[in-house]
């Protein structure tokens, strides 16, 4: 274990968390939503640190990220736990176990060995993912700036639903971030037991930072892929950046929620369209391998720029950062 940072003390040695934006009250011997801190006579105690349940080298293109180090590996890592209860969780198994069982498992692992196995590996990155990383901001603190030392980039693969004083900490050191942005307002009340305003919030903050971010949404048949929702993701975004790439994936039946089917081709397609006509330049497919509009093609003159097969880069073509038809400088990180 190890005290956790960002958080107050309260009367009747209480504690207020102030990592999420849930913002819990923890009273002695309980833990926050998360399942992972936890309140021990007055101090709140990170349970996860550096007890990790998952280690190994992604493609860039599976967080997803399409305009950052693109054709690079990143070499990802996770504990268990998450800030969120979604119904439709893809790893429930490890983000979920804390709240189901109580239990927390993981391998100790210190920051130094994270980044000596990603050099080892060859990878451009680290990427705090698969779970939600701010269950366990410190180490990725401690472990992004190591990174940055050593010279490896800090990816966050995240539901964006960290406050200000979070982002703060660890802003410094972080290059990239993928957001889900998962729908509307009701939503997430319903699904994720959380708001949709932070994760908006975070966005901004992001940007304003200077951190490169593209933004996700699943979606899900009956509950968040009608006109409007999909509208109202769209507008959300393009009015934070009208240039950070959306992908829109495709929903597969999971956890607690297996009876919705997965999402048909047709809506993830609707959708990209409703991403361009509120003004989005970079929108893509996702779980949907060989989809023709994966590839990045410039919108100055619609040449195709970057193609790729899935998480696979085929052929990138951008010279400098610019298309090399029309000399039109593409967003992101390519060097």
């Amino acid at each position: 274990m190890r005290e956790a940072r960002f958080y107050e003390r309260m009367e009747d040695r209480s504690v207020r968390c102030v990592l999420c934006a849930h913002r819990c009250r923890i009273r002695p011997g309980r833990r926050g939503v998360c399942a992972v801190r936890e309140n021990r006579d007055g101090t709140l105690f990170s349970l996860v640190h550096g007890r990790l349940v998952a280690g190994s080298a992604d493609p860039i293109e599976k967080k997803p990220l399409f305009h950052f180090l693109p054709g690079s590996a990143s070499y990802s890592i996770a504990t268990v736990g998450c800030t969120f209860r979604c119904r439709h969780c893809q790893n429930a198994e490890i983000a979920q176990l804390p709240r189901d069982t109580g239990a927390v498992p993981g391998r100790d692992t210190s920051p130094e060995q994270v980044v000596e196995r990603a050099l080892a590996r060859g990878c451009r990155s680290i990427s705090y993912t698969y779970t939600e990383p701010t269950v366990f901001w410190e180490f990725v603190v401690e472990t992004a700036r190591m990174a940055r030392e050593r010279g490896l980039a800090n990816v966050l693969v995240t539901n964006g639903y960290f406050t200000a004083e979070a982002l703060e900490a660890v802003a410094p050191f972080v290059d990239a971030a993928n957001v889900d942005l998962k729908g509307t307002d009701a939503f997430y009340r319903s699904v994720c037991g959380a708001r949709a305003g932070p994760v908006v919030e975070t966005l901004g903050r992001l940007r304003e930072r200077g951190i490169w971010v593209e933004a996700t949404t699943l979606l899900i048949p009956g509950l968040n892929d009608g006109p409007d929702q999909i509208a109202w993701v769209a507008r959300t975004l393009a009015s934070v950046d009208p240039e950070m790439p959306w992908h829109v994936s495709a929903f597969h039946p999971s956890h607690r929620m297996l009876d919705r089917p997965p999402t048909p081709a047709e809506t993830i397609e609707r959708a990209a369209a409703a991403g361009r006509k509120a003004g989005l330049a970079y929108v893509y497919p996702g779980n949907l391998p060989g989809h023709p509009d994966e590839g990045t093609v410039c919108p100055g003159c619609g040449r195709l720029l970057i193609a790729r097969a899935g998480y696979r880069l085929i052929r990138n073509v951008l010279r400098g950062g610019r298309c090399p038809d029309c000399a039109r400088e593409i967003p992101g990180r390519w060097d």
